[in-house]
């Protein structure tokens, strides 16, 4: 209990509802990489084998990601969060101009600039990786030549995606603030008024 006129030393910066869908939908990601990884690199696959059941673990990963999202919908919150990931504000241009220096201010609200950009490109790439995918699974609805398209694409974007993602887990590796918040809902003031000042005001 804080004393009367103190302020609380963590705020609240997400609901059970949107840690579940980031975890949710983590865990679908999760699986769709390694299994992606036992299917094409030859070590993991000798290593794992059972390559049906592999297949079939990545095609329903791939084709539920999207559900936890759709699921989230339903929250008030989430909703919120989406509507600011989807809007650039003067702040955030001068959030990715410190970044590109490396040195200056770099005000942000509850989602930084460079967030807002993985969130948007994340987003793009899962809806043409389960396009894609969806083209490789029912071969009978499409020609040869969009098969063939669509397995370069969707090969070479996993090998993006998986890239992307790599560089989220080590961002989120090094700011244990950030992953206290995304694990209970609730971050130290401190740190949210030196990373997301605009939000806590």
């Amino acid at each position: 209990m804080n004393p009367p006129g103190e302020l609380p030393a963590r705020v609240r910066r997400f609901t059970r509802s949107e840690t579940w869908v980031h975890w949710s939908m983590a865990a679908l990601m999760g699986m769709c990489v390694l299994t992606a990884a036992c299917l094409y690199v030859p070590q993991f696959a000798e290593l794992v084998g059972r390559r049906e059941l592999v297949v079939r673990l990545h095609e329903w990963s791939g084709l539920l990601l999207p559900a936890p999202c759709l699921a989230g919908l339903a929250s008030r919150a989430f909703r919120a969060d989406l509507r600011r990931l989807n809007r650039f504000v003067p702040h955030d241009r001068t959030w990715l101009r410190s970044a590109l220096r490396r040195s200056g201010p770099r005000p942000a609200g509850k989602f930084n600039a460079g967030q807002k950009l993985y969130a948007g490109w994340l987003a793009g790439a899962v809806l043409v990786m389960l396009g894609t995918g969806l083209l490789m699974w029912f071969t009978s609805v499409a020609p040869l030549t969009w098969r063939t398209g669509s397995t370069f694409v969707h090969d070479w974007l996993s090998l993006a995606l998986g890239i992307v993602v790599a560089g989220h887990i080590a961002k989120a590796w090094a700011d244990p603030e950030a992953r206290f918040g995304m694990r209970t809902g609730f971050v130290g003031r401190e740190w949210a008024e030196r990373e997301h000042g605009e939000w806590l005001r």
